[in-house]
């Protein structure tokens, strides 16, 4: 995390029992870990909350850009084209006639015998 090496925890350890001594060693360690817990709990809690905050700006933006595109398709699409408005009547859009057949689409001759009577191509 910090870089400390096995050989680095070791000194520190042992001026830490020089120093301190062994009979307040335990307790020593017992605070040190507290808030050592303490910190990792106050990291852990801002780190939570900024990425709260980059949540809620991406569900901003991405409610942004439902909202446009939701906007885009009813300007395209508006309600009163395909659903009558209450009390009118149900009538459905005039369908375009469709194209009348060409020659390539009618039957030709070949088409009027048997599969196994048809000239070869």
């Amino acid at each position: 995390m910090f870089g400390v090496d096995s050989s680095e925890l070791a000194v520190v350890a042992i001026l830490a029992l020089i120093f301190i001594g062994p009979k307040d060693l335990p307790k020593v360690m017992r605070t040190v870990g507290h808030w050592v817990g303490r910190v990792r709990g106050m990291a852990r809690h801002f780190t939570a909350g900024l990425e709260n905050i980059v949540r809620e700006a991406e569900l901003e933006e991405m409610e942004k850009k439902w909202r446009e595109e939701n906007e885009r398709i009813m300007r395209l699409y508006p309600p009163t084209a395909h659903y009558p408005e209450p009390g009118q009547p149900d009538e459905m859009p005039p369908i375009a006639d469709p194209e009348p057949p060409t020659a390539a689409s009618e039957p030709g001759p070949s088409d009027e015998l048997p599969p196994e009577k048809r000239p070869l191509p």
